[in-house]
């Protein structure tokens, strides 16, 4: 046992595959008498803390289904967050609820130590750190980021963030989380589709400099002091949804991360995004989004839209002029492409038959399993990206580019990869840029410049040229929609604009679930090696994915309504969720001789279309969804509830190499 590979050992094997597909339900914690809202292990995983709307608190004994102790917080209103304070024995617990207020309880008494009033609205989140003792945040919605330190005898915060200065006064904060292996930085998550990271370090030592400064108080209109030093912030963001806000706000779809989480070695940042999906960004291996998130007049000829540095104006095979995309110079030639392994010419060939099929989630499935083998095979990414192109779940269309690009950068003569680029580029709205695409395609591949998906494309983007709506009038001229609000109250600041210019991309996409109900849905990595990845859901599943593949491998009915909390144990394979209904599970893997489980789903396929059906319905839809009417009119195929079928595309663009 103390061997050094004992602990590697451990982390690797202590959530696998096998256990993932045995996962199932081993006991329900009855206690409390309202939703309970938040879950949290303590650092050993030996006891586990609940919040209800019950304004009660419970610290269990998992492992051994017991109740040790039930109080009251002395909040008037639902818990949303519980956290145990590190250092502190597992004796100071911290709740946040819906009454504004934060308070600190001595399990020991069972006593409200201190309480605190300075949030104007609803406390949403509560997030702490080992390497700041005594000290804790919180988020709410009164666009707030507040700092406590119980070590000062006040009964105050202090304000850390104040989102409302960069995002106007409707901005609302949802969540937040300290990274675990460094804990100077802090994620927030807030209404729009940005996340951000901040280095409380830097805005500490900003503060503390302004203070010391002799001039501090003097100010002129040129000399604006800026409430966050430069580099103290970087922004995240799924590069397809700035661009995709006015559609969704017209349907009334509010896009709000509910949940953010570090990896266990704080490389990676986990978003649930409320009204879309769940999103993971690499924090090491930065990407800027691929598409036309900037005025057009912002771009130059070494300005790469993959996030890797160009100095000649040349990326993965294309230019990148003032105006948009440009494929390479000159004819084409038909570059070899790599053979695969025959084990993974098998997949291909199952995902080829599930596509003809028209099953697209599991010809993307196959394709995703072949590329974490072969990643530098560009007919695997192409192959996949049709599959994404015919299934038009949200996001689709965007993930079918990025793969696309992939394709072109490892053989710049992919003649689909570069149609179906052009063919993205449209869905995506970008008209002006996908016609100069597919220009620069009949170019270059002259004897498809007539065939019958040219035609239709070209058709296409026509009709959406020639109609002049005001939106695609903004796409065309490069105007920055996605940075600009209208009303006052919603102002976004130019400091907020410049960040949102520099957002990072995502580097992994996980669909299937719904989180539009609820602005407390949880998502979270499972295993210490983060092997896996779990989201809450409103239908009242949890989902789990691989992290890798982004394959779907197990839906279990969590709740009666919505699962909105998933907290997996520190060290072992072991899940506790919570959501509507008054109870805690908590999930292990079952026995081989058990029975079969009858809470695991197994039409995943089914439950995954039929909640981008309930994400793109309208809320009397959704009413009646819940109330068990049958909504009729929306089909699988047209899940994403924005794109219409094309008959006439041709074999360039749908049939799989």
């Amino acid at each position: 046992l103390q061997e050094r590979g004992a602990l590697g050992f451990e982390r690797h094997y202590h959530v696998t595959d096998p256990f993932i597909r045995r996962l199932g339900l081993e006991a329900e914690l009855q206690g409390h008498s309202g939703c309970v809202n938040c879950l949290e292990w303590n650092e050993k995983g030996d006891l586990l803390a609940s919040g209800s709307d019950d304004q009660h608190t419970i610290v269990w004994d998992p492992l051994h289904h017991k109740k040790l102790l039930s109080m009251h917080t002395g909040h008037t209103a639902n818990i949303f967050s519980v956290k145990f304070l590190p250092h502190s024995g597992d004796r100071i617990l911290i709740t946040g609820a819906a009454d504004s207020k934060v308070h600190v309880h001595d399990l020991t008494v069972k006593e409200t130590v201190h309480m605190f009033g300075d949030h104007t609205n609803r406390v949403k989140r509560i997030a702490t750190a080992p390497m700041w003792p005594n000290t804790f945040w919180s988020a709410a919605e009164d666009g707030l980021i507040r700092q406590y330190d119980l070590r000062e005898n006040s009964k105050r915060s202090e304000v850390l963030i104040d989102l409302t200065e960069y995002c106007g006064q409707l901005v609302e904060a949802k969540c937040l989380t300290v990274n675990p292996q460094d804990n100077n930085y802090l994620a927030v998550g807030a209404s729009g589709p940005f996340v951000r990271l901040y280095d409380i370090r830097m805005i500490h030592n900003h503060r503390k400099s302004m203070k010391q400064s002799p001039s501090a108080g003097v100010h002129t209109f040129c000399d604006r002091q800026k409430p966050l030093p430069d580099g103290a912030a970087q922004y995240y963001v799924a590069g397809h949804l700035p661009v995709k806000l006015p559609d969704y706000n017209n349907r009334l779809r509010v896009l709000v991360a509910t949940y953010v989480t570090f990896s266990p070695d704080g490389t990676e940042l986990l978003v649930n995004m409320g009204g879309e999906q769940v999103y993971l960004f690499d924090l090491t291996y930065k990407q800027r989004p691929y598409t036309f998130l900037l005025p057009k007049k912002c771009h130059t000829s070494g300005e790469v839209q993959n996030g890797k540095t160009s100095t000649n104006g040349v990326s993965n095979g294309i230019h990148l002029h003032s105006n948009g995309f440009r494929l390479a110079e000159g004819r084409a030639h038909v570059s070899p492409q790599v053979e695969l392994p025959p084990y993974l010419e098998r997949i291909k060939q199952q995902a080829n038959e599930a596509f003809a099929c028209q099953l697209w989630t599991q010809a993307i499935q196959l394709y995703s399993k072949a590329v974490q083998k072969a990643p530098n095979n560009a007919m695997l990414y192409g192959n996949r990206a049709a599959a994404y192109m015919k299934r038009k779940w949200d996001g689709d269309h965007y993930d079918a580019l990025r793969d696309c690009l992939k394709a072109i950068s490892l053989n710049p003569c992919h003649l689909k990869a570069h149609f179906r680029l052009a063919r993205c580029l449209f869905e995506l709205k970008y008209v002006a840029e996908a016609l100069e695409c597919l220009d620069d395609f009949k170019g270059k591949f002259p004897e498809q410049a007539h065939s019958s998906a040219c035609d239709a494309l070209d058709r296409d983007i026509n009709a959406a040229l020639f109609s002049k709506s005001d939106n695609a009038e903004d796409k065309k001229g490069g105007g920055p929609i996605r940075l600009r609000a209208t009303g006052r109250k919603d102002s976004i600041s130019e400091d907020e604009m410049v960040l949102r210019e520099r957002s990072y991309d995502y580097k992994f996409r996980y669909c299937g679930h719904c989180n539009t109900t609820t602005d407390i849905k949880e998502a979270n990595f499972f295993g210490s090696n983060a092997q896996y990845i779990v989201s809450g859901s409103d239908d009242g599943s949890f989902f789990i994915w691989e992290k890798e593949t982004t394959n779907l491998v197990r839906v279990l009915q969590g709740d009666e309504s919505i699962v909105n909390c998933l907290q997996p144990h520190p060290s072992y394979c072991f899940l506790a969720t919570s959501g509507i209904d008054p109870v805690v599970r908590l999930w292990n893997p079952r026995p081989e001789s058990e029975t079969l489980n009858g809470r695991v789903v197994l039409d995943m396929e089914g439950a995954s279309q039929a909640n981008q059906r309930r994400m793109n319905a309208d809320p009397l839809e959704v009413m009646l969804l819940n109330m068990g009417y049958r909504i009729t009119g929306l089909t699988s195929a047209g899940a994403a509830g924005s794109d219409d079928e094309d008959s006439s595309e041709g074999q360039v663009q749908c049939r799989p190499s």
